[in-house]
């Protein structure tokens, strides 16, 4: 019997250990030093500001952007500029972030500063390369200063250098027209670049060019070194239509007749001497003009060489409307050797209304206008007009 006796003992003073060692954590107090709820405050990390081109870059090409980042932190503000001009740029959406808008100028020095919320500043100067060749506009036309222009007209631009680049020089250029128009851009050759309307210009208006060819790769180490603008005028509306068939030139302007001539056109005997049908622009103009025959040397049959009085070119193949006192054929006959003849008064009334980019569309003839020959860019229909352009 003593031996159960023990075996309980043991088996009680058991149960009374396991009981003890086993109550519940949150009764009893934890010790110094444990998992407790003791607050730690820790320091924000320093925000760290970083400037690309880096500081002293003396080569920086002028289609560089400039980036400023940071670390650890949020940018307050970021100024980039060269000689007081501001570059332009943009923030990402939470300001970790600022990245140009706009090229760089070449030959320039420019100085970037940068402060982060909390007060971290940073800043930085580099200098951008000296072009080897330089880029600019050559000439635009028509824009003459003081000039109003048909509402016809092209702009035509010509660089000073051929232009390999091309998409990147027509996203620089610029047209903004008083009243609303849609055009698009053709390039014919490496330095000329035409600008034409889908419709005729709205008349009495103002249009603006812009080249903004600062800092923009034209080629191999050539870059724009400034922006370019010019203002052209467009004038009163006025259309000549001209019909070889009925041996009339009817001048409108603004919509409403203004003059009725009686012509006389290409005699048609060759293709040469055929007056061209189509939409032309008035080119130019000159009182007089000399006119000698293509192809032909003095002594040859056909042969001539003349000064022609208030001449109004519309082509590149020899063809003016002009003065010429042939009454006899004018309104009767077609006797000429492509050109628009008419009497000499109404000759200089056309003469001295005329703007360039004015419209003359000629009926009659079975010599189709070439798009090319001149500024026969009207002869081209839009659709196919547009798919001249770098960026089409």
């Amino acid at each position: 019997m003593r031996t159960p006796l023990a075996g309980l003992a043991v088996a009680a003073a058991a149960m009374l250990v396991a009981s003890c060692s086993g109550g519940s954590s949150s009764t009893a107090p934890a010790a110094d030093g444990g998992g407790g709820n003791t607050d730690v405050k820790s320091t924000p990390a320093t925000p760290v500001i970083k400037i690309s081109p880096a500081e002293g870059s003396a080569t920086v090409r002028p289609d560089k952007r400039v980036v400023v980042t940071a670390a650890n932190g949020s940018l307050e503000q970021v100024t980039v500029e060269s000689g007081g001009t501001p570059l332009p740029g943009t923030f990402d959406a939470k300001r970790t972030k600022w990245v140009s808008k706009a090229p760089l100028k070449p030959s320039s020095k420019y100085t970037v500063s940068a402060r982060a919320v909390g007060g971290t500043t940073a800043s930085s100067s580099f200098k951008t390369l000296k072009p080897k060749v330089e880029l600019a506009v050559a000439d635009v036309t028509p824009a003459l200063k003081g000039e109003k222009v048909g509402v016809g007209a092209p702009i035509i631009v010509t660089f000073n250098q051929p232009v390999t680049q091309k998409a990147d020089v027509e996203q620089a250029l610029e047209v903004e027209s008083e009243k609303p128009s849609q055009g698009a851009w053709r390039w014919i050759n490496d330095t000329t670049v035409i600008y034409r309307t889908a419709k005729f210009w709205q008349p009495h208006q103002k249009v603006t060019f812009t080249a903004r060819l600062n800092g923009v790769q034209g080629g191999k180490d050539m870059y724009g070194v400034e922006d370019f603008t010019k203002s052209i005028r467009i004038g009163a509306a006025q259309i000549a239509t001209i019909d070889t068939r009925k041996h009339k030139m009817i001048v409108k302007r603004d919509g409403k007749v203004v003059q009725t001539m009686l012509i006389s056109a290409g005699n048609a005997s060759t293709r040469e001497y055929t007056t061209t049908s189509g939409v032309h622009l008035a080119m130019g103009k000159a009182n007089p003009e000399r006119m000698i025959s293509p192809g032909r040397k003095k002594g040859d049959p056909g042969y001539y060489d003349l000064m022609i009085n208030h001449a109004v070119r519309f082509s590149n193949s020899g063809e003016y409307v002009h003065a010429l006192n042939n009454v006899w054929a004018q309104g009767r006959q077609n006797v000429s050797h492509g050109c628009i003849n008419s009497r000499p008064d109404q000759a200089r009334w056309y003469y001295n209304q005329v703007q360039r980019g004015d419209v003359i569309t000629i009926t009659g003839t079975n010599r189709e206008m070439e798009w090319n020959n001149g500024w026969g860019f009207w002869q081209m229909p839009f659709k196919q007009w547009k798919k001249g352009s770098a960026l089409a």
